[in-house]
Protein backbone atom coordinates (compact mmCIF):
# COMPACT_ATOMS: atom_id res chain seq x y z
CA UNK A 1 0.00 0.00 0.00
CA UNK A 2 1.17 3.56 -0.94
CA UNK A 3 1.04 6.61 1.40
CA UNK A 4 -3.01 7.52 0.04
CA UNK A 5 -4.14 4.20 -0.05
CA UNK A 6 -3.40 3.74 4.08
CA UNK A 7 -4.87 7.15 4.72
CA UNK A 8 -8.23 6.07 2.27
CA UNK A 9 -7.98 2.68 4.23
CA UNK A 10 -8.24 3.95 7.93
CA UNK A 11 -10.41 6.80 6.60
CA UNK A 12 -12.82 4.06 5.37
CA UNK A 13 -12.83 1.81 8.56
CA UNK A 14 -13.13 4.47 11.18
CA UNK A 15 -16.15 5.95 9.24
CA UNK A 16 -17.34 2.41 9.21
CA UNK A 17 -16.69 2.19 13.28
CA UNK A 18 -18.48 5.12 13.52
CA UNK A 19 -21.23 4.54 11.60
CA UNK A 20 -21.98 1.45 13.93
CA UNK A 21 -21.28 2.48 17.50
CA UNK A 22 -24.27 3.95 17.69
CA UNK A 23 -26.45 1.09 16.48
CA UNK A 24 -24.72 -0.71 19.68
CA UNK A 25 -26.03 1.92 21.98
CA UNK A 26 -29.84 2.54 20.71
CA UNK A 27 -30.70 -1.21 20.44
CA UNK A 28 -29.92 -1.85 24.45
CA UNK A 29 -33.28 -2.59 26.00
CA UNK A 30 -31.84 0.32 28.97
CA UNK A 31 -33.06 3.41 30.50
CA UNK A 32 -33.31 6.31 27.83
CA UNK A 33 -31.16 8.39 30.33
CA UNK A 34 -27.96 5.71 30.75
CA UNK A 35 -28.40 5.02 27.01
CA UNK A 36 -28.03 9.08 26.15
CA UNK A 37 -25.15 9.54 28.62
CA UNK A 38 -23.45 6.12 27.27
CA UNK A 39 -23.65 7.65 24.05
CA UNK A 40 -22.89 10.99 24.46
CA UNK A 41 -18.95 9.95 25.05
CA UNK A 42 -18.90 7.21 22.70
CA UNK A 43 -19.56 9.05 19.95
CA UNK A 44 -17.83 11.76 20.78
CA UNK A 45 -15.34 11.51 17.92
CA UNK A 46 -11.20 10.91 19.15
CA UNK A 47 -8.05 9.55 17.28
CA UNK A 48 -10.57 6.03 17.52
CA UNK A 49 -6.66 4.00 17.24
CA UNK A 50 -6.96 1.09 18.94
CA UNK A 51 -9.92 0.28 16.66
CA UNK A 52 -7.74 1.66 13.77
CA UNK A 53 -4.79 -0.76 15.29
CA UNK A 54 -7.18 -3.96 15.15
CA UNK A 55 -8.33 -3.68 11.60
CA UNK A 56 -4.43 -2.97 10.48
CA UNK A 57 -3.61 -5.89 12.19
CA UNK A 58 -6.25 -7.70 10.06
CA UNK A 59 -4.90 -6.38 6.93
CA UNK A 60 -1.82 -6.77 7.86
CA UNK A 61 -2.89 -10.76 7.27
CA UNK A 62 -4.73 -10.21 4.53
CA UNK A 63 -8.41 -10.72 6.31
CA UNK A 64 -11.30 -8.56 5.44
CA UNK A 65 -11.21 -5.89 8.46
CA UNK A 66 -15.19 -6.27 8.92
CA UNK A 67 -14.87 -9.16 10.93
CA UNK A 68 -13.39 -7.10 13.61
CA UNK A 69 -16.14 -4.48 14.35
CA UNK A 70 -17.33 -5.75 17.07
CA UNK A 71 -14.53 -6.16 18.85
CA UNK A 72 -13.61 -2.88 17.84
CA UNK A 73 -16.77 -1.52 19.22
CA UNK A 74 -16.09 -3.48 22.63
CA UNK A 75 -12.78 -1.81 22.42
CA UNK A 76 -13.83 1.18 22.44
CA UNK A 77 -15.97 1.01 24.69
CA UNK A 78 -13.79 -0.04 27.13
CA UNK A 79 -11.69 2.79 25.89
CA UNK A 80 -14.15 5.81 26.46
CA UNK A 81 -15.76 3.89 29.79
CA UNK A 82 -11.82 4.96 31.34
CA UNK A 83 -11.88 8.65 29.88
CA UNK A 84 -15.43 9.28 31.70
CA UNK A 85 -13.62 7.99 35.06
CA UNK A 86 -10.53 9.34 34.57
CA UNK A 87 -12.49 13.20 34.01
CA UNK A 88 -14.45 12.88 37.45
CA UNK A 89 -13.48 14.87 39.88
CA UNK A 90 -11.82 11.91 42.49
CA UNK A 91 -9.85 11.45 39.60
CA UNK A 92 -8.31 14.18 36.92
CA UNK A 93 -10.99 16.51 37.45
CA UNK A 94 -11.33 17.52 33.97
CA UNK A 95 -13.72 19.91 32.42
CA UNK A 96 -13.22 18.96 28.53
CA UNK A 97 -12.88 15.80 26.39
CA UNK A 98 -12.73 15.92 22.84
CA UNK A 99 -13.11 19.56 23.01
CA UNK A 100 -17.01 18.76 24.65
CA UNK A 101 -17.84 19.43 28.41
CA UNK A 102 -17.15 16.09 30.06
CA UNK A 103 -19.06 13.41 30.99
CA UNK A 104 -19.93 14.31 34.70
CA UNK A 105 -20.57 18.06 33.20
CA UNK A 106 -23.49 17.18 31.52
CA UNK A 107 -25.27 14.04 33.03
CA UNK A 108 -23.85 14.18 37.08
CA UNK A 109 -21.41 12.27 38.47
CA UNK A 110 -23.80 9.22 39.54
CA UNK A 111 -24.86 8.95 35.79
CA UNK A 112 -21.27 9.42 34.61
CA UNK A 113 -19.89 6.68 36.87
CA UNK A 114 -22.93 4.41 36.02
CA UNK A 115 -22.25 5.33 32.03
CA UNK A 116 -18.67 4.52 32.43
CA UNK A 117 -19.95 0.55 34.27
CA UNK A 118 -22.58 0.52 30.90
CA UNK A 119 -19.56 0.58 28.53
CA UNK A 120 -17.43 -1.26 30.03
CA UNK A 121 -19.54 -4.15 30.88
CA UNK A 122 -21.80 -3.90 27.87
CA UNK A 123 -18.17 -4.67 26.06
CA UNK A 124 -17.91 -8.06 26.81
CA UNK A 125 -21.96 -8.50 25.51
CA UNK A 126 -20.86 -7.12 22.66
CA UNK A 127 -17.95 -9.90 21.94
CA UNK A 128 -20.25 -12.17 23.32
CA UNK A 129 -23.32 -11.97 20.90
CA UNK A 130 -21.28 -11.36 17.96
CA UNK A 131 -22.94 -13.05 15.04
CA UNK A 132 -20.31 -13.92 12.90
CA UNK A 133 -19.74 -17.25 11.62
CA UNK A 134 -16.15 -17.02 11.15
CA UNK A 135 -15.53 -16.13 14.94
CA UNK A 136 -15.67 -19.52 16.41
CA UNK A 137 -16.65 -20.07 19.98
CA UNK A 138 -12.84 -20.56 21.43
CA UNK A 139 -11.60 -17.57 19.62
CA UNK A 140 -14.33 -15.44 21.90
CA UNK A 141 -13.46 -17.04 24.69
CA UNK A 142 -9.64 -15.67 24.42
CA UNK A 143 -10.88 -12.71 22.73
CA UNK A 144 -12.76 -12.32 26.48
CA UNK A 145 -10.47 -13.64 28.50
CA UNK A 146 -7.62 -10.92 26.92
CA UNK A 147 -9.64 -8.10 27.14
CA UNK A 148 -10.51 -8.63 30.75
CA UNK A 149 -6.69 -9.30 31.48
CA UNK A 150 -5.95 -6.04 29.71
CA UNK A 151 -8.35 -3.63 30.83
CA UNK A 152 -8.98 -5.09 34.25
CA UNK A 153 -6.41 -5.51 37.50
CA UNK A 154 -3.52 -6.46 35.89
CA UNK A 155 -3.88 -4.11 33.01
CA UNK A 156 -5.33 -0.70 32.82
CA UNK A 157 -6.87 -0.93 36.05
CA UNK A 158 -3.55 -1.85 37.66
CA UNK A 159 -1.66 1.56 35.82
CA UNK A 160 -5.00 3.94 37.44
CA UNK A 161 -3.95 2.84 40.59
CA UNK A 162 -0.10 3.23 40.20
CA UNK A 163 -0.78 6.56 38.63
CA UNK A 164 -2.76 8.14 41.64
CA UNK A 165 -0.59 6.83 44.16
CA UNK A 166 2.47 7.98 42.25
CA UNK A 167 0.80 11.95 42.49
CA UNK A 168 2.85 14.04 44.27
CA UNK A 169 5.86 11.27 44.30
CA UNK A 170 9.24 10.91 42.77
CA UNK A 171 8.99 8.40 40.78
CA UNK A 172 11.73 6.19 38.68
CA UNK A 173 11.87 6.24 35.08
CA UNK A 174 11.01 1.70 35.62
CA UNK A 175 7.72 3.01 37.88
CA UNK A 176 7.14 5.57 35.31
CA UNK A 177 7.22 2.60 32.36
CA UNK A 178 5.05 0.55 34.66
CA UNK A 179 2.45 2.90 34.78
CA UNK A 180 2.56 3.81 30.87
CA UNK A 181 2.46 0.09 30.29
CA UNK A 182 -0.56 -0.94 31.80
CA UNK A 183 -2.37 2.27 32.00
CA UNK A 184 -2.17 2.60 28.31
CA UNK A 185 -0.27 0.15 26.79
CA UNK A 186 -2.23 -2.94 27.31
CA UNK A 187 -5.50 -1.80 25.94
CA UNK A 188 -3.22 -0.68 22.84
CA UNK A 189 -1.32 -4.32 23.14
CA UNK A 190 -4.56 -5.97 22.67
CA UNK A 191 -5.83 -4.16 19.85
CA UNK A 192 -3.36 -5.83 18.03
CA UNK A 193 -3.67 -9.38 19.68
CA UNK A 194 -7.58 -9.48 18.95
CA UNK A 195 -6.36 -8.61 15.12
CA UNK A 196 -3.82 -11.26 15.41
CA UNK A 197 -5.97 -14.23 17.15
CA UNK A 198 -9.26 -13.39 14.35
CA UNK A 199 -6.81 -13.89 11.52
CA UNK A 200 -4.66 -16.75 12.67
CA UNK A 201 -1.49 -15.90 13.61
CA UNK A 202 0.69 -18.68 14.88
CA UNK A 203 2.66 -18.37 17.95
CA UNK A 204 6.12 -16.38 16.58
CA UNK A 205 3.50 -13.75 15.13
CA UNK A 206 1.71 -12.94 18.19
CA UNK A 207 4.89 -12.65 20.14
CA UNK A 208 6.05 -10.02 17.86
CA UNK A 209 3.12 -8.39 17.13
CA UNK A 210 2.99 -8.48 21.08
CA UNK A 211 6.65 -6.70 21.35
CA UNK A 212 5.55 -4.51 18.51
CA UNK A 213 2.37 -3.27 20.31
CA UNK A 214 4.15 -2.61 23.54
CA UNK A 215 6.87 -0.20 21.90
CA UNK A 216 3.75 1.23 20.18
CA UNK A 217 2.06 1.76 23.41
CA UNK A 218 4.82 3.49 25.15
CA UNK A 219 5.35 5.94 22.90
CA UNK A 220 1.67 7.04 22.44
CA UNK A 221 2.36 7.83 25.90
CA UNK A 222 5.19 9.92 25.62
CA UNK A 223 4.05 11.27 22.79
CA UNK A 224 0.45 12.35 25.23
CA UNK A 225 3.13 13.29 27.88
CA UNK A 226 4.84 15.86 25.20
CA UNK A 227 1.69 17.67 23.73
CA UNK A 228 0.52 18.23 27.96
CA UNK A 229 3.68 20.76 27.48
CA UNK A 230 3.93 21.65 23.66
CA UNK A 231 0.54 20.89 22.61
CA UNK A 232 -2.79 23.44 22.32
CA UNK A 233 -6.15 22.95 24.15
CA UNK A 234 -7.50 23.35 20.64
CA UNK A 235 -6.12 20.69 18.95
CA UNK A 236 -6.12 18.38 21.60
CA UNK A 237 -9.66 18.93 22.94
CA UNK A 238 -8.60 19.28 26.74
CA UNK A 239 -6.86 21.52 29.34
CA UNK A 240 -2.95 21.51 28.77
CA UNK A 241 -0.36 21.36 31.67
CA UNK A 242 -2.68 18.63 33.87
CA UNK A 243 -0.07 16.64 34.29
CA UNK A 244 2.31 19.75 36.38
CA UNK A 245 -0.96 20.63 38.05
CA UNK A 246 -1.73 17.17 39.55
CA UNK A 247 2.01 16.82 40.31
CA UNK A 248 2.55 13.56 38.16
CA UNK A 249 5.99 12.51 37.07
CA UNK A 250 6.26 12.69 32.81
CA UNK A 251 8.62 11.37 30.37
CA UNK A 252 9.50 14.74 29.88
CA UNK A 253 10.34 15.69 33.90
CA UNK A 254 12.26 12.65 34.35
CA UNK A 255 13.96 13.44 30.88
CA UNK A 256 13.55 16.74 29.69
CA UNK A 257 11.76 17.44 26.67
CA UNK A 258 14.47 16.43 24.37
CA UNK A 259 15.11 13.12 26.43
CA UNK A 260 11.34 12.56 26.06
CA UNK A 261 11.50 13.02 21.77
CA UNK A 262 14.91 10.74 21.99
CA UNK A 263 12.83 8.33 23.64
CA UNK A 264 9.66 8.37 21.59
CA UNK A 265 12.36 8.02 18.57
CA UNK A 266 13.54 4.86 20.41
CA UNK A 267 10.61 3.07 21.12
CA UNK A 268 8.64 3.71 17.34
CA UNK A 269 12.22 2.16 15.93
CA UNK A 270 11.88 -0.93 18.15
CA UNK A 271 8.16 -1.26 17.14
CA UNK A 272 9.05 -1.31 13.78
CA UNK A 273 11.56 -3.65 14.22
CA UNK A 274 9.34 -6.47 16.02
CA UNK A 275 6.70 -5.32 13.11
CA UNK A 276 9.08 -6.82 10.20
CA UNK A 277 10.21 -9.79 12.36
CA UNK A 278 6.50 -11.15 12.61
CA UNK A 279 6.39 -11.19 8.38
CA UNK A 280 3.09 -9.59 7.60
CA UNK A 281 2.09 -7.05 5.42
CA UNK A 282 3.24 -4.42 8.13
CA UNK A 283 2.28 -0.93 6.07
CA UNK A 284 -0.83 0.41 7.65
CA UNK A 285 0.80 -0.94 11.24
CA UNK A 286 4.14 0.92 9.92
CA UNK A 287 2.29 4.39 8.94
CA UNK A 288 0.29 4.42 12.27
CA UNK A 289 3.76 4.05 14.13
CA UNK A 290 4.56 7.23 12.33
CA UNK A 291 1.09 8.87 13.00
CA UNK A 292 1.67 8.21 17.07
CA UNK A 293 5.31 9.33 16.63
CA UNK A 294 4.24 13.25 15.24
CA UNK A 295 0.40 13.58 16.43
CA UNK A 296 -0.85 16.90 17.88
CA UNK A 297 -3.93 15.98 19.62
Amino acid sequence: MNRAEVEQFLQEHKQRLENVLPHYITRMAAPETIKRAMAYSLEAGGKRIRPLLLFATLHSFGKEPDIGLPVACAIEMIHTYSLIHDDLPSMDNDDLRRGKPTNHKVFGEAMAILAGDGLLTYAFQVIAEADDARISPMTKIRLIEELAKAAGPEGMVAGQVADIEGEGKQLSLEQLEYIHRHKTGKMLQYSVLAGALLAGANDKQLRHLDSFASHLGLAFQIRDDILDIEGSEEKIGKRVGSDIENKKVTYPSLLTIAGAKEKLSFHIEEAKRYLQKAEVDGSVLSYICDLVATRDH
